[in-house]
C-alpha cells in the first residue's frame, strides 16, 4: 500500500512525461480553491499502485514534509473520480439529501453541534463520519469551550474528550480512523494538504528587500521611513542577550507556571512547545503575547529597542497606551495571513530564533485573493497561508508592481511602514520579538486614523477606542508644543511641490527576476 507521499511523487511524474497534459493538469493541481470544483488528477487510488520507495526526488510539483501522515480517511480529490471510471462518491450516497450542500456548508452545520453529536452523527454513514471527524470541527470545539488548560493530546478530537470525559482513556481513539473507499472532496483535501506541504523552492527564492548594516539613524529616517519604505537591518541586535540565551529549556525555565495568549487561549510555555511537537494542521496555533514583559519581567529586560525605532509618541499616554510590543512564537508553518497593522502604526520585527518568510505590499496594492470590506474593517483571504501561496502567489510574478519579499533570519530586524500589507511564515520554529511605534513621520496617518467615523471599530488594542483620539492628541499638544501644527505644515508644502516620482516608479525589473533600485 502506497503513502501519499509516495502517491504524490509518482502522479507528478506520469505528468511530466506526458507534456500534452502537463499545462492541463498543472492548471488543475495550482487551482485548489474552498469551492467543490476538480482540483487535480496527481493522485491515484492507492489500490491500483505498487508501494515505491518513499525517497523519490520530484523535480515539480508539491512536495509533502517528511513527517506527513497519510490522509487521515482516505479522501482523494475530486478530480480523481474522473479518473475511475464507475466509481461512485461515497461522499454523497452517505450525505443523503445533504449531498446537495457543498462540503464547506456541511461542515458549517456541523459546527452547531456539540462533541456528543458529532460522536453519533459519525455512527450515521461513512460520509458523516469523515465530516464528523474533521478536525477543524473539534478544533473549534476545544477553544471555544475550554475550562481550565489546554492539554494536547496528539489530535483536537483527543483532546477534547480528554478534557470532558477524564475518565476515558484517548489512548483507545484510533489515530489514523476508518479509511474510506471513494470519497472525493476537494474541500477535505485540500485541508490536510496544506497542513503537509513543504514550502516550494520558488515561494522561497525572490529576496529583493533593501537590506543594511550600521546606517545611522538620519540614514535611516530619509531613506526608509520618510518615503515609507521597508528594509531588513543587519547587525543591530548584536548586543542583545535574547539572542544568545533565548532557547526552549531557558524560556521554560524562566516562564514557569506563567500563561501566556495563544489564539483564543492561555497556555503555559512547556504546554505549548508539547502541541507545537504533536500538531499537524493547516493553521497551527501562534503563540502572540502583549503582556509577555509584565508577566515575566526579565524576558523585557534582555532586549532592547533598536536605535532607529526609539521615538515613540504613544509612550505620552503611559499606561493608557495601545498594546505594541508581542512576543511570538510558532512551529513551522505557523505565521500571520495577510494584515495591515494597527492603527495605522509602523513596526519593527526582530527575530530571534529560527526564520520567517515575508511577503509585503505597499498600501495602494491589494494582494491577489486579499478582499478587505470598504471601511477597512475586515479582510477576507485564504483559510491558510500555504493555500494564499498555491492559490495566488504565482499571479505576482507577471505583475509590474511585484511584492517585496525576504526571509528573515535569527539575528536581523525588519522594518514593516505604516499601511503595507504583509504575511508571515516560519520557515522553522521561531521565536522573535515585535513592536508598533509611533515616529512623528507617520504622527499624521495614526492621528487620521484614530478620528476616523468608524474608529470604535477598527482601533484595537485598547478598552478605550472611541475617546483615544482625543486622549492622544491633548497628550502630545502638551509633552511636545506645535508639533502637530509644523508637521501638518509641511505636509501641506509637500503636497503643493511638483509631484516626485513615487517608490515604485523608481523600481524596475531585473532578468533574474529581482528589483534595481535607482534613488
Amino acid at each position: 500500500m502506497l503513502s501519499c507521499k509516495t502517491l504524490l511523487s509518482r502522479r507528478i511524474k506520469t505528468i511530466k512525461k506526458n507534456k500534452n497534459k502537463k499545462s492541463k493538469n498543472s492548471k488543475r493541481i495550482n487551482s485548489f480553491s474552498t469551492k467543490q470544483n476538480p482540483i487535480s488528477e496527481k493522485y491515484q487510488q492507492e489500490e491500483d499502485i505498487e508501494e515505491e520507495e518513499d525517497g523519490d526526488d520530484v523535480e515539480e510539483g508539491f512536495n509533502l514534509k517528511a513527517s506527513a501522515p497519510s490522509q487521515s480517511h482516505g479522501v482523494q480529490p475530486l478530480g480523481n473520480l474522473y479518473l475511475s471510471p464507475g466509481s461512485v462518491n461515497s461522499r454523497n450516497t452517505g450525505l443523503g439529501n445533504l449531498q446537495t450542500l457543498t462540503d464547506e456548508l456541511v461542515l458549517e452545520v456541523l459546527g452547531f453541534l456539540g462533541g456528543a453529536h458529532l460522536g453519533v452523527l459519525a455512527s450515521v454513514s461513512k460520509s458523516f463520519y469523515v465530516f464528523a471527524n474533521h478536525e477543524p470541527l473539534w478544533r473549534n470545539l476545544v477553544l471555544d469551550n475550554l475550562k481550565g488548560r489546554l492539554l494536547y493530546n496528539g489530535s483536537w478530537k483527543s483532546t477534547y474528550i480528554a478534557a470532558h470525559y477524564p475518565s476515558f482513556d484517548v489512548s483507545n481513539i484510533c489515530v489514523s480512523g476508518l479509511r474510506v473507499r471513494d470519497f472525493y472532496s476537494d474541500y477535505l483535501f485540500q485541508s490536510w494538504l496544506c497542513a503537509n506541504l513543504e514550502m516550494k523552492p520558488e515561494w522561497l527564492q525572490r529576496d529583493n528587500i533593501i537590506r543594511r548594516r550600521g546606517i545611522s539613524v538620519e540614514e535611516f529616517i530619509s531613506d526608509f521611513e520618510e518615503p515609507n519604505k521597508p528594509v531588513l537591518l543587519e547587525g543591530c541586535m548584536d548586543n542583545w542577550v535574547a539572542l544568545e540565551k533565548w532557547d526552549r529549556d531557558y524560556l521554560v525555565q524562566v516562564c514557569g507556571d506563567v500563561e501566556f495568549s495563544v489564539g483564543p487561549v492561555e497556555m503555559k510555555l512547556g504546554e505549548y512547545f508539547r502541541y507545537a511537537d504533536q500538531a499537524r494542521e493547516e493553521r497551527p496555533l501562534y503563540l502572540f503575547d502583549p503582556k509577555f514583559g509584565e508577566k515575566v519581567a526579565i524576558l523585557g529586560s534582555e532586549y532592547e529597542v533598536p536605535v532607529y525605532f526609539r521615538e515613540d509618541l504613544f509612550g505620552v499616554l503611559g499606561s493608557e497606551r495601545p498594546d505594541y510590543r508581542w512576543i511570538i512564537i510558532g512551529p513551522a508553518g505557523s505565521g500571520s495571513s495577510f494584515h495591515i497593522d494597527p492603527n495605522s502604526t509602523s513596526a519593527w520585527n526582530a527575530v530571534i530564533k529560527g526564520s520567517k518568510k515575508w511577503v509585503l505590499f505597499p498600501p495602494d496594492v491589494v494582494p491577489p485573493g486579499v478582499h478587505p470590506s470598504p471601511d477597512g474593517a475586515e479582510v477576507a483571504c485564504p483559510v491558510s497561508i500555504i493555500e494564499w501561496f498555491m492559490n495566488f502567489y504565482g499571479a505576482t510574478k507577471t505583475w509590474k508592481r511585484k511584492p517585496i519579499e525576504c526571509i528573515c533570519k535569527a539575528g536581523e530586524v525588519i522594518f514593516v511602514p505604516q499601511g503595507w500589507w504583509h504575511l508571515v511564515i516560519n520557515l522553522e520554529e521561531s521565536v522573535a520579538i515585535t513592536q508598533n511605534y509611533v515616529s512623528r513621520r507617520n504622527l499624521l496617518n495614526v492621528l487620521d486614523f484614530l478620528k476616523r467615523p468608524n474608529a470604535s471599530t477598527l482601533v484595537s488594542g485598547t478598552r478605550d477606542r472611541v475617546n483615544l483620539y482625543d486622549k492622544f492628541k491633548s497628550a502630545i499638544e502638551a509633552s511636545f508644543p506645535g508639533t502637530i501644527g509644523h508637521l501638518t505644515q509641511k505636509a501641506e508644502e509637500k503636497k503643493a511641490q511638483q509631484k516626485k516620482p513615487s517608490f515604485w516608479d523608481s523600481v524596475t525589473d531585473s532578468k533574474a527576476g529581482a528589483f534595481k533600485f535607482s534613488f
